[in-house]
């Protein structure tokens, strides 16, 4: 039986409430779609508002996809061992940057981080697990499935990502090339297993699941 990486996760607790709370009147920090975001290992950044890319860079010059910050999720160079380690606003973002001196000292907060980092372990695991699958076709649609998971939004039609991942986002996500995932999109599309919005952001139906695939010789 294929992985799948649809399983709903527990509530969390709303950490940017807690941060309020704790912090009212910090200044929150915004960054544009596209911005990289500057990074320290003294310091930790919580997303109040959009989504985060965290990628790294092979020597080759190719990029991986290492995870998505969504609202209330930590992510900095305190959490990783990867170098590089970038951070890129996938849309426009709201970030409250925290010293990990100030986390130390408060066990509540640190405590309601440790919840959101165990989400972004899980989201890891899911990404690791994807790349064993043999097909290519697999992949994708596992990501996408998890990709809906993370940032889906519903609408009408079904659930819309809410990020606008380039077709090169997602061939780096998998580890194939843009050529191959623009063509998969297209089959997946005439199959009816997602659809493109007017504002080119991915739609996912809600009976889309991996049993509705059809896996051509080729794919």
């Amino acid at each position: 039986m294929p992985h799948s990486f649809t399983q709903e996760l527990a509530p969390l607790p709303d950490l940017r409430q807690l941060l309020e709370e704790v912090y009212r009147g910090r200044s929150l920090h915004p960054y544009g779609n596209g911005q990289t975001i500057p990074l320290s290992p003294d310091e930790i950044w919580i997303v109040c508002r959009g989504v985060v890319q965290l990628s790294t860079l092979y020597p080759s010059g190719d990029e991986a996809l290492l995870g998505l910050a969504g609202p209330s999720m930590p992510f900095g160079l305190p959490f990783t061992l990867i170098n590089p380690y970038q951070a890129t606003a996938l849309s426009d973002v709201d970030l409250m940057r925290l010293s990990v001196a100030e986390v130390d000292q408060s066990s509540t907060l640190a405590q309601g981080i440790l919840r959101h980092v165990n989400r972004r372990l899980r989201q890891t695991e899911a990404l690791l697990a994807l790349v064993g699958h043999r097909r290519v076709r697999d992949r994708l649609c596992q990501l996408l499935l998890l990709l809906r998971q993370e940032v889906g939004q519903p609408v009408k039609e079904g659930d819309r990502l809410g990020v606008r991942l380039t077709h090169q986002h997602l061939a780096n996500a998998i580890g194939t090339t843009r050529v191959t995932v623009t063509r998969l999109l297209g089959q997946l599309k005439e199959e009816g297993w997602l659809k493109i919005d007017r504002t080119y952001h991915i739609v996912l139906p809600f009976q889309t699941t991996l049993a509705e695939q059809k896996f051509p010789p080729s794919a």
